[in-house]
């Protein structure tokens, strides 16, 4: 009988035409690990799966079982594992765990079963994994930063590779997580959980990452009285030593890393827009927050109007929510209506309302961030009423979007108040998790008469109703305006073409992108936006168009890059990491590469705690 084939991926055996490129993933893994050190290193373990040829090579025959098995067969077992856990928390601790053990496995577990998975990976059960990090912590990866110790910023990250080794950080300061508020240095666990998507989504090569939390202290009562927690048990550091920190992470990590692309995430409003302004003119630099949710929303709507057969230039959009994510979201609208219209974003500025707890935002509201003053109404609004029925009443909206995270805050009124308006109402309930939606996609509907264009923030199932011809019942499917379905793909644009600014120009080509393959083009029914079961193809072609920008813009710096769409395809593809088990070379350590003695991945060699 044949070994079992462990790589279903052909190019992971053949020679490629890029199979020159440092990223390639073409041929063998040189690796000079042996025994159980290889078998305790996550990237390059293949547990059972490893061929007769490899134990032989690298001294496992006797630690491990003799039957051979093939990737897929270990992917059943674990999944028959994963289905024996009794609740959605404990299945993110087995896959947890199972990262630790064998990347390979886990990422081939995911791909099988994401859109079972996605949920339990991230949003809504990583928010309570989140919430437990310090009860529920057996082991650190990742970077944690303490404001008192800015002096060691520098040194902490130099531990984590030389200037080749990383092509990917995200970094949180754990103020404003998933819709759970200020999570201190949990919120190292954002950090990773957007890294795996990275590498789900787009295939950011897992061992080339680099997850960081800035800890500022925290101002989470319960928290700072869980004599368990593991951050600095004391008030939030703001001001001055606030900014040394981050300008500090900032200076060393582009100095240690020069390529890598930095992904801010989970900021506090006050300082989300504040710090991509202040570094996005000098790096490569994303917030997911501001850009990605703003990029997905923007290309759901795009998708709506083309259904709905208006132009981008008739939007009236009312935002009820106006934190970092509706305000990103009013950012990346205002700035196609200019682009469309040929105006200045001022003029756009006015066609988007803005609502937050003091009601409709104008320039007499105290308090408001310089992102949010650039929305306020000039207007006198002391006469009218500026709660959110009463703007809808005013504007007469054809597009809401809710970031408020205040549950059922789209009433029936509201909503028949705004259908009464126009035909077909696009209505995006944006908030996370599930429980923070300010309206469900059956109501929308049933409200509207099945004329609501909805995506939401979260997964729901289709709702079924009589709004077809003659009241027959139809099947309506609600995208989920899903973040990831967007940003991979502008990251793995960003990290190919070594970019050295991610610019305007890329994250509308990025929204271009997504927004071609909307289902709903081609059948109103459809969900206005692609599902993440299609996600890694959605990523090539976003990471293609924000690869050509960037090469228009000036900013790409990678020599070599095709200019031919198949010719880019196949070169980002080339590059993609995949969960297969490729053919390990034996190396000996003392001409082996930092990837080949397991280097890359420090987390590798620490101890459980």
């Amino acid at each position: 009988m044949p070994p079992p084939n462990n790589n279903p991926n052909p190019d992971s055996n053949s020679e490629s035409k890029f199979g020159h490129l440092p990223l390639s993933t073409s041929g063998p893994l040189e690796c000079a690990l042996k025994g159980t050190v290889l078998l305790n290193h996550p990237y390059f373990n293949k547990g059972s799966a490893f061929t007769a040829d490899e134990r032989r090579a690298f001294e496992l025959s006797g630690l491990l079982p003799p039957s051979i098995q093939t990737l897929e067969q270990q992917a059943q077992r674990a999944y028959d594992q994963y289905c024996a856990r009794t609740d959605d928390l404990a299945k993110n601790t087995f896959l947890t765990s199972m990262k630790e053990q064998n990347e390979v496995l886990y990422f081939k577990l995911l791909l099988d079963h994401l859109e079972e998975m996605f949920s339990v990976v991230y949003t809504p059960t990583e928010g309570e994994a989140i919430q437990n990090y310090s009860r529920t912590f057996r082991r650190p990866e990742g970077v944690f930063l303490n404001i008192h110790d800015i002096d060691r910023v520098h040194h902490d990250l130099s531990l984590w590779g030389t200037p080749e080794d990383i092509d990917y950080i995200v970094v949180t300061d754990g103020e404003e997580i998933l819709g759970i508020g200020d999570q201190g240095c949990g919120g190292i666990l954002i950090s990773i959980a957007k890294l795996v998507l990275m590498t789900i989504c787009a295939g950011i090569h897992p061992n080339r990452v680099l997850p960081v939390v800035l800890d500022c202290g925290t101002d989470n009562e319960t928290l700072l009285n869980d004599p368990l927690y593991l951050g600095l048990r004391e008030r939030r550091v703001r001001g001055e030593k606030y900014d040394e920190l981050v300008t500090t992470f900032v200076k060393s990590a582009r100095e240690l890393f020069p390529h890598a692309y930095i992904h801010f995430e989970d900021f506090g409003v006050q300082n989300a827009r504040r710090l991509l302004d202040k570094w996005r003119p000098e790096i490569p630099c994303f917030n997911d927050d501001v850009h990605g949710t703003g990029c997905v929303t923007l290309a759901a709507i795009a998708s709506a109007m083309h259904v709905s057969k208006q132009k981008l230039g008739d939007l009236r959009m009312v935002v009820f929510g106006a934190g970092t994510a509706g305000v990103g979201i009013a950012d990346q609208v205002r700035d196609a209506i200019a682009v469309e219209r040929g105006i200045s974003k001022e003029e756009a500025a006015k066609q988007i309302w803005l609502i937050d707890k003091p009601g409709l935002l104008t320039a007499h509201v105290e308090g408001l961030s310089d992102a949010q003053k650039f929305y306020a109404r000039s207007e006198n609004c002391s006469d009218k009423k500026t709660d959110l029925l009463g703007v809808v009443k005013g504007v007469g909206p054809n597009v809401l979007v809710g970031t408020s995270t205040v549950p059922k805050a789209f009433t029936e009124e509201i909503i028949r108040e705004m259908a009464s308006h126009v035909d077909r109402p696009i209505i995006l309930p944006l908030s996370n998790p599930t429980k923070l939606h300010e309206a469900v996609p059956a109501d929308l509907l049933a409200w509207t008469d099945g004329k609501a264009l909805v995506a939401t923030g979260s997964p729901f199932k289709p709702v079924k109703g009589p709004w077809g011809p003659g009241g027959r019942e139809v099947e309506i499917k609600v995208a989920e305006c899903n973040n990831s379905v967007v940003f991979p793909g502008i990251g793995l644009g960003g990290v190919l073409c070594r970019t050295r600014l991610v610019t305007d120009k890329m994250l509308v080509e990025a929204v271009d992108g997504v927004a071609q393959l909307s289902p709903a083009l081609k059948d109103s029914t459809a969900p206005l936006l692609p599902g993440i079961d299609v996600v890694r193809e959605v990523s090539v072609k976003v990471a293609r168009k924000v690869i050509q920008a960037a090469v228009e813009e000036g900013v790409a710096t990678q020599e070599g890059i095709p200019k031919d769409d198949g010719e880019l395809d196949a070169w980002i593809r080339e590059q993609r990491w995949e969960p297969v088990y490729r053919p390990l070379k034996y190396v000996e350590a003392h001409v082996a590469s930092r990837q080949a003695r397991g280097e890359l991945r420090v987390v590798g060699s620490l101890p459980r705690r």
